[in-house]
């Protein structure tokens, strides 16, 4: 018995084996023949490069375009400006130049091939096309919010341009949604630049900065929100002041709070700004009541 145990045991052990080297001979032979296949690509390709029959890399280039080999496409396209500048299809090849960069997600180079595009043909029928794709990289290049918005804010204003430009365009729906998008992200950002000034402690900073947020988004879903943060940091600002500046700096909260509730009456906060005001009033009028007295 126990030799027949000991037996199943080292056959047990030897299968295991066995397909464990068969996995690894499975493995090395798919990386060997992607690695094989990959390299007749490249191999085929530097052939089709090197040719001298430009008819031939164009009809190639274009089968590359196609199949969306884009880096391939892009080689050739680039390659054969030369020979092909002047003629009718110099025009299209460069338009599918900046979408081979486009989509290989290079919107830098694809932003300013666009732009030369629409530079060295102002009257292609893909110029409308080309100025919104121009846009529509600088919208696919801005960066989190926390950093530097100069992407955002120059597809802002070609986007604006784009729909200036061509006000019957079927993309423009699509450019007002991309521009109210980024007027969303630059709202937030300043947003949260003024709510930082508040939790520094920075009162009057951070109601100067709200009142910006307000000013420059004037249309905003949460414009109410804006100023109420702005009465907040005032009163802050007020509370935190010396004696004889308080008079002057709680009478700016009173105006504040007056047209809140003027401006935004169904507010959830117009319950907390009535009693801010009322408690306002209160400090205002007992000021008085002690300078009254001091005069006496």
């Amino acid at each position: 018995m126990h030799f027949f145990a000991a037996n199943h045991l080292l056959s047990q052990s030897f299968m295991k084996r066995l397909v464990l080297l068969l996995l690894v001979c499975i493995t090395f032979s798919s990386c060997f023949f992607k690695k094989h296949k990959t390299f007749n690509k490249s191999k085929s390709f530097s052939k089709i490069f090197k040719s001298t029959d430009n008819e031939y890399r164009y009809k190639m280039a274009e089968e590359y375009y196609t199949e969306k080999k884009y880096s391939f496409a892009l080689q050739l396209y680039e390659d054969l400006y030369a020979f092909l500048k002047g003629t009718d299809r110099y025009e299209e090849m460069y338009f599918k130049s900046a979408n081979c960069f486009y989509f290989l997600n290079d919107y830098l180079n694809a932003e300013n091939y666009y732009k030369s595009f629409v530079e060295t043909f102002p009257g292609s029928k893909r110029s409308e096309d080309a100025e919104y794709l121009r846009a529509y990289c600088y919208f696919k290049q801005s960066p989190k919010l926390d950093l530097d918005q100069t992407s955002t804010t120059k597809s802002m204003a070609l986007m604006q341009s784009f729909i200036n430009g061509h006000p019957n365009s079927i993309r423009v729906k699509e450019a007002t949604g991309i521009l109210d998008l980024c007027r969303e992200k630059l709202e937030v950002k300043e947003y949260k630049a003024a709510q930082l000034y508040y939790n520094l402690g920075y009162f009057k900073a951070a109601a100067i900065a709200f009142e910006n947020v307000a000013e420059n988004y004037p249309d905003s879903k949460i414009a109410d929100e804006y100023k109420y943060q702005v009465i907040l940091c005032y009163n802050k600002y007020a509370e935190m002041s010396f004696e004889e500046k308080q008079e002057e700096r709680y009478s700016k909260v009173l105006s504040e709070c007056s047209e809140f509730i003027e401006r935004f009456a169904d507010s959830k906060h117009i319950s907390e700004i009535r009693k801010i005001k009322t408690q306002t009033l209160n400090i205002l009028n007992t000021k008085k009541n002690e300078q009254v007295k001091k005069t006496n």
